[in-house]
């Protein structure tokens, strides 16, 4: 069980635009309740760095990540695993930006 909802979560995150999988990354830097293994703080620079490159809107507004469901949906999902899961999802995630 605990694999077929890792691979789940690791086939909507391959399947996402690489600015969601950056919002993905920045909404997991800076989620204490996620509470990864990582440097969060190294790691929201890094993303927050990669999406002022490739979006725009990000760079000039306030953005509410609320209104991106996908990545809203992604959150729920690793919040709703083990911590031994959510590391591997956000290790995925890591590797793959």
């Amino acid at each position: 069980m605990e694999e077929n909802r890792v691979e789940n979560v690791i086939n909507i995150i391959k399947d996402m635009e690489i600015k969601d999988k950056l919002r993905l990354g920045i909404c997991l830097s800076t989620s204490d309740w996620v509470n990864i293994s990582y440097n969060q703080t190294e790691m929201h620079e890094k993303f927050d760095t990669m999406l002022k490159e490739v979006d725009e809107e990000y760079r000039t507004i306030l953005i509410n990540f609320t209104k991106y469901k996908l990545v809203m949906f992604t959150m729920a999902k690793i919040m709703e695993m083990e911590q031994v899961e959510r590391n591997k999802v956000v290790m995925y995630l890591f590797n793959l930006i």
